[in-house]
């Protein structure tokens, strides 16, 4: 895991002035394992075992500089251009280059730090000594103020994890605050101001609407950009390999290397016959970058990308996409070595529940041996196509923005596709009136109103609830300001109160609203990238680094300039990642290229809920969530055993229960701390254990 981690308070001196060539006693506070960046009055360190070069200060005077952790592609010269910019107070400037990092600027006294618009690249902050401490991990900083558990966050991460009213800026650890995608973080002297970076569209007058062909072009450009933001930085070979047994029957070299668990030298991606995964790879084997390491790994044979490939066989295989995997368009580009990795019921969710401790809890928690599985087979740099349904697809509340745009023909192929889907059926000729009569009514509906009638609808939220399944319940479900998660209807009715009364707050709140489908749109993306950082985190394989260009600040911009009525319509997304292939002159792809399904993903839920079904029931007979008021056991137990027979229980709710009771645990096993030196804190965060029950918020 690595993080940077700083402070700004009125002192002018808190024991780091001097720091680098000091001995060690001189250094009264200062994280574990640390490289000090810049010292007092207000330092910066990075944590963890960041490269050489993603790790970039310019600086021009002792108090005028900048910092940029992770993969950037803007030249010092941009770098200082974009400082004397955040000098002046044009903090987006600090975003707008291709890549995926994270920027701090030191002006005086002031001290600017910028997150990213998807929230892959969260700040964090928290009052501590007369001033503000900030990092991108809160777990560090629950350490540094010897925080406790925040049941209420927890509540809300259950019961309404893509709603950002109901989580606000709190993290699980009390006292420690998030700063919103899109935001920056603005010290001076310890004091501290949450300042968004992005211009705010109106709510009453509709955006100007950019030509479809013209926002096509800037998404190929911006993806074009990120892949070649990786391609030109420095290879990297993992620093220790392990030795190779030697012949083993039926492995290969890359075989071998992947159970030993270090990735390959070079450049990496994911191939699982998706449009996003395969664009990423065509990409990456297209463009021109710097083959090999400094070493000279990764030039044999001319190949400088490794495509791996994912086959479940204890689902009984995915042999459609395999095809299209192998297809002569990807998997015989000679600039492409492909590599098939079939696992079986050793790969399962819920097969592995033992794990690294991650900043927060997620759902990835129960699937990240899956993974690892996967990335232990790529590269040093491994390119994956997570995010690319949240900033391409269209949420199902855009049709809202479209009604209130007078758009209304928009709507026919989308809802006609959605009537398709359903299946030949009595009701279905009625879908389109009844997702337009939806879309209508989201679209008249206040945004304080919303809000007041989820928080009503929270309260009366019940375990006997029908499941959501299938398209239009699903989509019938979005259209809403905000809405309950999957694994609301197995919470307590003290949690759901909690969550319901920071809902009615947050509806009395003033705020800049958005359109409901905008706004939906960005909390499933913030949701999304939240979740890939944890996934991150909990599948890391040391000297590996996961790019996602789709998160990436300049793919997304691009990607919120295409036209609503051109997302909405049924393969918008295969269809532009086609056209962003084209432009970079990539013409013949396989038949089925595109084709999207979410069956295999389910069947694996469930056959690994059979498989762990004895683990998850001790897991959750004694549940630290239960002592916090949150749950009750039996009745987790009970939908346990229901998913495993084949009964329709909304898996991704068990999700969200197992893996927060699993990092739960992880973090009380935990010990140790982030920080050391002579006013280092005497414990470490949650040393107090977890609350016996809920505090309801006036």
């Amino acid at each position: 895991m690595r993080w940077l981690v700083g402070w700004s308070s009125i002192a002018a001196s808190f024991g780091t002035a001097g720091a680098v060539g000091n001995d060690d006693e001189n250094r009264t506070l200062h994280p574990v394992g640390a490289q000090l960046l810049w010292g007092d009055p207000d330092p910066l360190w990075a944590v963890g075992d960041w490269r050489p070069d993603e790790i970039r200060v310019v600086t021009v005077d002792p108090f005028t500089r900048l910092a940029v952790l992770g993969c950037c592609a803007a030249s010092d010269d941009q770098l200082r251009v974009g400082l004397f910019a955040a000098r002046g107070g044009a903090m987006r400037h600090l975003t707008a280059w291709p890549g995926s990092y994270t920027a701090v600027v030191q002006v005086g006294r002031r001290i600017i730090v910028a997150s990213d618009l998807a929230g892959a690249r969260p700040v964090f902050h928290t009052p501590w000594a007369n001033g503000t401490a900030y990092a991108t991990a809160a777990l560090p900083l629950a350490d540094l103020i010897e925080a406790q558990l925040d049941i209420g966050h927890l509540a809300a991460l259950l019961a309404c994890p893509e709603t950002p009213e109901a989580l606000r800026d709190s993290t699980p650890y009390a006292g420690v605050k998030r700063v919103p995608p899109g935001h920056a973080l603005v010290l001076r002297e310890g004091s501290r101001e949450i300042t968004g970076y992005e211009p705010v569209a109106s709510l009453a007058v509709a955006a100007p609407q950019i030509d479809p062909d013209r926002a096509v072009d800037g998404v190929r450009d911006a993806l074009v950009e990120a892949v070649r933001a990786r391609l030109t930085a420095p290879r990297h070979a993992p620093e220790t390999l392990p030795p190779d047994p030697g012949p083993v029957p039926g492995m290969g070299p890359a075989e071998r290397r992947a159970a030993r668990g270090a990735p390959a030298p070079g450049i990496g991606a994911d191939l699982s016959g998706g449009s996003a995964s395969g664009t990423l790879a065509l990409l990456a084997a297209g463009l021109p970058g710097v083959p090999g390491t400094i070493l000279g790994h990764g030039t044999g044979a001319g190949e400088r990308l490794l495509a791996v490939t994912f086959n479940d066989l204890a689902t009984g295989g995915r042999d459609a996409e395999l095809e299209r995997a192998r297809a002569r368009a990807i998997a015989e580009n000679p600039r492409l070595h492909h590599v098939v990795v079939a696992a079986s019921e050793e790969a399962l969710p819920y097969a592995e529940l033992e794990g690294p401790l991650t900043d927060e809890p997620g759902p990835s928690l129960v699937t990240a041996e899956r993974h690892r599985r996967r990335l232990a087979a790529g590269s040093a740099d491994h390119f994956t196509g997570h995010g690319a349904r949240q900033v391409l697809d269209a949420h199902p509340a855009r049709l809202a923005d479209l009604l209130m745009d007078r758009r209304r023909r928009h709507l026919l192929r989308p809802v006609t596709a959605l009537a398709k889907a359903t299946g030949p059926s009595a009701g279905s000729l009625l879908v389109p009136l009844t997702v337009y009569r939806a879309a209508r009514r989201l679209a008249r509906t206040p945004y304080r109103a919303g809000l007041e009638s989820a928080a009503d609808g929270l309260l009366k939220a019940n375990r006997s609830a029908p499941a959501v399944n299938g398209p239009l319940s699903a989509s019938l479900a979005a259209l809403a300001w905000a809405r309950p998660g999957p694994a609301a209807r197995w919470l307590t009715g003290e949690a759901l109160a909690e969550v319901s009364v920071r809902l009615t707050q947050a509806a009395t709140r003033p705020t800049s609203v958005q359109r409901p489908g905008e706004a939906r749109a960005r909390a499933a993306l913030a949701r999304y990238a939240a979740d890939h950082r944890i996934l991150e985190q909990a599948a890391e394989i040391r000297s590996q680094r996961l790019h996602s260009p789709f998160l990436d600040n300049q793919v997304v911009r691009a990607c919120r300039d295409l036209p609503e009525s051109l997302r909405v319509q049924p393969g918008a997304r295969a269809a532009i990642l086609r056209t962003v292939l084209a432009g970079a002159g990539i013409q013949d792809l396989p038949p089925g290229w595109g084709a999207t399904s979410h069956a295999p993903t389910a069947a694996a839920n469930r056959a690994g809920l059979r498989t762990a079904l004895p683990q998850l029931m001790t897991l959750f007979d004694a549940p630290l969530l239960a002592d916090a008021g949150l749950i009750e056991a039996r009745v987790v137990r009970r939908a346990l055993r229901a998913a495993t027979e084949g009964e329709p229980v909304p898996l991704d709710g068990l999700a969200d229960l197992v893996s927060t009771e699993l990092w739960l645990r992880r973090l009380l096993a935990r010990r140790g701390t982030c920080w050391t030196g002579t006013a280092a804190p005497r414990q470490r965060a949650v040393a107090g254990g977890v609350p016996r029950r809920p505090t309801l918020t006036s």
